[in-house]
Order: C-alpha cells, then sequence, then structure tokens
C-alpha cells in the first residue's frame, strides 16, 4: 500500500527514507537570525532570500488541514516584503497521477511590514495530494516542502494533502498519561498476588513491598514479581494525573489476564487480571475518567497486543489450564489450531521474536478466525471494549509491525491490509477513537495514506533526539550526544514524514517500559528534567508523561524502569511535579502550543542554546531553551513571528514582561531551563 506512492517514474519519490536528513542550509540561515530586523530589506535582485521563506499547515497557512473530498485547500505563503517576482504551487495529485501547478497571488503584509503573503488554491477532490512550492525571484528561484528549502527541486519530502482523513482532536489537545499499572497504586490489598500464589514457567509468584527492588529473588524470575498496582488504585489517583499533574489521557499498558507482571503474554482477552481488578472495576475506572467530577473529563487508551498471545492463552493451551476449549498446542485438531503458525507441531512455531511463551498469531486472509476474533465481529476484542459498558476511547497497538499471516515478519502487504481492516473496525464503533501504533523508526508506511493508524509512538522524532541533545545518551543509555543545530534538523526531518495531522498525535515520551528512564539518562540532574518538560510541553505533538517522569523517576534497562511510583515524592509540593502541572496548563491555555504552526527561531551549538515559535491568529510564542549548565542571554529573533517593536511578551514560567526591541527579546536563561515568551 506505502510502495504506491513511489512515483520514480517520473523522478518523483514522495517521502525521504533518511529520518535524520540535516537541513544545514535552512540551519546556517537560522543561526543568523539574531539579527535586527532593519537588516533585511529586500528587493528584486535575482536572489531569493531564504531567511523570509517560511510554510506549514498550521491555521495561518492552511485554511484546511484536514479537508473532506469537497473542500478545496487554501495554502499561503511567506516571503520577505518585495523580494519575489512569483510564487507557484506544485503539487502531484494521485488521482490523475500527474503535477499541476497553481499560480500564487500576492494578499497582505504582515503587522511590521516585513513579509509578503502569497495565496493559492488546489482544488477540490477524493485523491491524495502532495505539494512544494516553486518561489522565483527573477531569473533566480527556490524549492520549498516540509522537508525544508533548496536551489534545485526536490524529489522527497512534500506536504501532504489527506482528503477524508483526520485524527481525533483530543488527542491533538489532550495531555498523555502512561501506566504499568501493577507500580502505580495500591488500591485494594484483596487482589495482591501472593508468594508462591502460582507457578510459570518455572517461576513462582513473588509479591515484594511497595519502595522495593524490581529484581526477583530467583534467578530469570523478574516477570513473576508483583507489588499490588491495580486499576483501583489508578481510579483513586485520578485527582492526581487530572489535577496536579494536568493529563487527561490515560494509557494503559496491558491489563487483561496473563501469568506475567507486563501482562504482554495474553491468557484472556475478555478478562481483567484478577490482581488488577475485575471487568467491573474497568468499566467503574472508565466511566471515573471521563467523568468531570475529579478534574476535566478524560479519555482511556488500552494496549492492545494482537500480534501474539501467551502460551496460556486457551487459544494455543501449552500448559493445559483450560478446560472449555482444546487449544492448538494439544491437539492438531483444535478449532484454534489455525490461529497459529507451526512449523513442526507441536514444539516448533513462530514466536514473538522467538519467545515460545508468546506464539504469534497467524492472520490468515480477509475474513479469517483471527481478524474476527481481534476485530472484526460485533464480539470482537477491539469492539467490545470501545463500546459501552467500557467505552474505551482508543487502542495502542503493540508490536503492530509485525502483524502477520503464516509466521512472517510483518512490513509487507498482509500486514497493511490487517491494519486498514482494523481501522474501518474501531472507527464504525467510534469515530474519534485513536490508533496509536508502536513502531521505532519512520511510521510514515501506517500513517501516510490516511487509512491506517492516526499516529505513533515517537521514538525517532522526539524521545531519541532529546535524549541524545539534553543527556547525551541515547534512549538506551548509551553515549550520543548531539548540538542544538543537528537536534533542530532531526526534529525537522522527522516531522516531514508525517502529514501534520500525524504530528500533532504522535505521542512524545521521555521515558517508556521499553527504554531507560529519562532520569537516569540525565545522571539525577532534575535541571535536565525541567528542561525536557519545558519542550515536551511546547513541541508538536501529544505530551506524554510515562509515570514518575514527572518527578524524575530512576530506573535503568527493563525490569528497572518498571520501579513503583514514590508517592512521599510525587505530589505538588515536588518542585519537577510542579511545573509539570504549570507547563500542562499553559499548554492548555494556548491552543497555538497545540496545533499551532512551528518555526525555528535560533540555534547556538557554542552556547547550547535553541529557540522556535509556536502560533497561530490568537497568539505568538517564542520558546527559548539553554541546554547548558550555566545562565545564558538569548537573543530571540521575534521578528520572524511577526511581533512588533514596542509589543509586550511574558514569559509564562516566570510571569516577567519583556519588550520587542529592534526586531528581538532578549531574556536571560537559567542553565538547563527555558523561557516561554507569549503574545
Amino acid at each position: 500500500m506505502f510502495a504506491s506512492k513511489d512515483f520514480s517514474r517520473t523522478g518523483w519519490q514522495h517521502r525521504t527514507t533518511a529520518r535524520r536528513a540535516l537541513w544545514l542550509a535552512l540551519a546556517a540561515t537560522l543561526a543568523a537570525g539574531a539579527l535586527p530586523v532593519t537588516a533585511r530589506a529586500a528587493s528584486n535582485d535575482n536572489n531569493v532570500e531564504w531567511n523570509g521563506l517560511f510554510h506549514d499547515q498550521g491555521p495561518l497557512f492552511d485554511n484546511h488541514v484536514e479537508p473532506t473530498s469537497s473542500q478545496a485547500v487554501t495554502l499561503t505563503f511567506r516571503t520577505f516584503k518585495g523580494d519575489i517576482t512569483s510564487a507557484t504551487i506544485k503539487y502531484y495529485d494521485s488521482g490523475d497521477s500527474s503535477f499541476h501547478t497553481v499560480a500564487m497571488s500576492w494578499v497582505s503584509n504582515d503587522a511590521t511590514g516585513t513579509f509578503d503573503y502569497w495565496r493559492g488554491t488546489i482544488p477540490a477532490s477524493a485523491s491524495e495530494k502532495y505539494y512544494r512550492f516553486k518561489i522565483t525571484d527573477g531569473t533566480a528561484t527556490a524549492w520549498y516542502n516540509a522537508a525544508g528549502i533548496s536551489a534545485s527541486e526536490p524529489s522527497s519530502g512534500d506536504f501532504f494533502i489527506i482528503p477524508g482523513f483526520t485524527t481525533p482532536a483530543w488527542m491533538k489537545n489532550g495531555v498523555m498519561y502512561q501506566i504499568f499499572p501493577d507500580r502505580f497504586y495500591n488500591g485494594s490489598t484483596a487482589n495482591d498476588v501472593t508468594n508462591g500464589q502460582y507457578t510459570y514457567s518455572g517461576c513462582a509468584t513473588e509479591q515484594h513491598a511497595w519502595g522495593s527492588s524490581v529484581f526477583a529473588n530467583v534467578s530469570g524470575c523478574n516477570t513473576a514479581v508483583f507489588f499490588g498496582g491495580d486499576l483501583a488504585g489508578i481510579d483513586q489517583k485520578l485527582g492526581y494525573i487530572k489535577n496536579t499533574v494536568g493529563a487527561n489521557i490515560l494509557y494503559l499498558n496491558p491489563i487483561f489476564l496473563s501469568p506475567s507482571n507486563h501482562k504482554y503474554d495474553t491468557e484472556d482477552y475478555m478478562t481483567v487480571d484478577p490482581a488488577f481488578g475485575s471487568n467491573s472495576t474497568l468499566q467503574t475506572l472508565s466511566a471515573d475518567i471521563h467523568s468531570t467530577s475529579n478534574g476535566p473529563k478524560g479519555y482511556l487508551v488500552l494496549d492492545g497486543v494482537f500480534n501474539h498471545t501467551g502460551d496460556t492463552h486457551k487459544w494455543f493451551d501449552r500448559y493445559n489450564w483450560w478446560t472449555s476449549l482444546t487449544g492448538a498446542y494439544e491437539s492438531q485438531s483444535s478449532p484454534t489450531y489455525g490461529y497459529y503458525t507451526f512449523q513442526s507441531w507441536p514444539n516448533t512455531y513462530s514466536g514473538f521474536f522467538g519467545y515460545s511463551s508468546m506464539p504469534k498469531l497467524d492472520y490468515g486472509a480477509s475474513g479469517s478466525a483471527v481478524r474476527n476474533a481481534i476485530y472484526g465481529s460485533a464480539s470482537s476484542v477491539v469492539k467490545t471494549y470501545l463500546k459501552s459498558p467500557y467505552s474505551i476511547d482508543g487502542w495502542r497497538l503493540d508490536a503492530a509491525e509485525y502483524i502477520d499471516a503464516g509466521g512472517n515478519g510483518g512490513k509487507d502487504a498482509i500486514n497493511h491490509q490487517v491494519m486498514a481492516e482494523l481501522r474501518t473496525a474501531v472507527k464504525s464503533v467510534n469515530p474519534n477513537a485513536d490508533i496509536l501504533g508502536e513502531f521505532w523508526g519512520n511510521a510514515g508506511p501506517w500513517t501516510t495514506n490516511g487509512a491506517e493508524w492516526d499516529g505513533a509512538m515517537n521514538y525517532d522524532g522526539f524521545t531519541q533526539p532529546v535524549s541524545e541533545w539534553i543527556t547525551g545518551q541515547d534512549y538506551g543509555g548509551g553515549s550520543a550526544s548531539i548540538p542544538a543545530s543537528q537536534f533542530d534538523s532531526w526534529l525537522h526531518g522527522t516531522r516531514a514524514n508525517y502529514p501534520t495531522n500525524v504530528q500533532q498525535v504522535m505521542s512524545n515520551f521521555l521515558s517508556s517500559h521499553d527504554i531507560t528512564r529519562f532520569g537516569n539518562r540525565a545522571g539525577g540532574d532534575i535541571w535536565k528534567t525541567y528542561l525536557a518538560l519545558i519542550f515536551q510541553m511546547t513541541y508538536v505533538g501529544t505530551p506524554t508523561i510515562y509515570y514518575g517522569d514527572e518527578y524524575g523517576m530512576q530506573g535503568g534497562a527493563d525490569p528497572d524502569n518498571r520501579r513503583t511510583f514514590d508517592w512521599n515524592t510525587g505530589t505538588s509540593t515536588n518542585s519537577a511535579v510542579a511545573l509539570t502541572g504549570k507547563l500542562t496548563a499553559i499548554r492548555n491555555a494556548y491552543p497555538a502550543l497545540r496545533t499551532g504552526s512551528f518555526m525555528s527561531l535560533l540555534t547556538d551549538d557554542t552556547n547550547k542554546l535553541y529557540a522556535y515559535g509556536r502560533f497561530d491568529a490568537t497568539n505568538r510564542i517564542a520558546v527559548a531553551l539553554n541546554n547548558d549548565s550555566t545562565s545564558h542571554t538569548v537573543t530571540v529573533p521575534v521578528w520572524q513571528l511577526s511581533m512588533t517593536n514596542g509589543s509586550t511578551v511574558t514569559d509564562l514560567l516566570s510571569g516577567t514582561h519583556y519588550t520587542v526591541q529592534n526586531g528581538v527579546v532578549s531574556v536571560s536563561v537559567n542553565g538547563h531551563y527555558g523561557a516561554i515568551l507569549a503574545q
């Protein structure tokens, strides 16, 4: 399905495969952007001034980011005043497999008189389109698309128009909180797993005291360690999540019946694990999340582990735990034998990363029993929990890239067919439900056709670059450091991989249950957590807080990244928690921080400074970040945001007011901290 977007036969390849493509030329011009506005005179001199060019699909530049098939799309492009002789939109229409051009017309100047705005309209139709701009000043030409600016026509990285494709508004505008249920809060000791309560795969369960080591007393049995966290505990702490932290979306790691503490080896999709409560407990939790009696209305996303089951699942039943059904491991005559792929029955079969405890589901052809059981039928797993009485709001798809038939490894036509069918099933129950795919690289193959995922876990476009810039380590804890200019280039390149409405629902997290804790990578320096939180809450995408990251929780690789929440630290009196709450409130107050344009303003590798703008028709916001250990004065070129001389900006963090002078604002920023300058 994604391969159909390769237009190489016409010299057109739509998407870049280089996730970290450096935007060096533009980065150089932006690094010089602190020059005063008076130095920005432009004229028709056969030279297109790149530093004046801007377009993205923010509300000031695209009147329909999510158009219907009957809505034309009017695009606005910015240049320096009087600098160019013409501007043209060039777009590829997948409906007729042809290029088209639209001449743009001058429409207005900005408030400072520094910029011209040009406008053109792409006609309405149901087909996908990809566009770029040709900017001309006499004999000189510049090309501009989502990947950046170039002197010659690009062959990849264009902006998307996907009629009929929408992503959930609540995800665009929300803040998500991820919880590993066993480790968050023990709301009912009655369902605690005790020592030796059962044995699975040679490991007897171990009950550990809250706050003690996550490592098992018996070697190799870490997944048998339980602390007692449960759904009732989450319910009891909704006030903390909604009001103190300011998150309104809960994403729960798997909660269904399973012998392990992580529950990625599902035993029964239709039963909440007794250690977490019951199906009734889930119904109550969902209702309380959606309620406004304990804070703002919330949303619930569950982890869907649909690539594989556990070997204890009744469909497989390796250990004869089930009497209601003969499993595939027990008999080749089992009604569920075809749910799995055996190379040599019963002991050789396809498993997730070769793990025999996680046999891989065989999705077969459209209409297969597995497809119907997972998402196709009215009583399927996916549809059951989207409907009342559970009424969840979305699914996070675990290991979704690997879903396939015949034991194959995914990322192929069958995988994309299944993802498209799953989307149809989800949206048939709730058109506003979210589909969040797990993928650690460029998730474009699942998000650029409008037919599969809404967004993805943003390891590649957020977690990794943030970690390398702020902590000097990659998300696995290995040594890796990048300067501000490369950080900016990385962010720009990965944004270009996705339609704008996908960018806005990508899950941006500092840590997850699969990687080392950010606090660990930061060496316990809470100021680095402050800086990361400021960036997280002002960047494009859905901020996602892995429980405890709001106070800089420590933790190495799995299972150490799944420590119990420290409720003595996780309070509003903790400085990092308080900052998190302040930042979420700021994000909630300014739509520009959620769906506004993003513009790079300054990179300073020597002083480790980075500044960018977020803006819409109502507000212009400049964010200045200092990644150094000492304070620096940051001179922010706010003229790029059309802030007028003499106007006032307010740092939303400190409350300090500044006046725009000669096109800039100079602000002193503490080491590993930031300023959010709004007007």
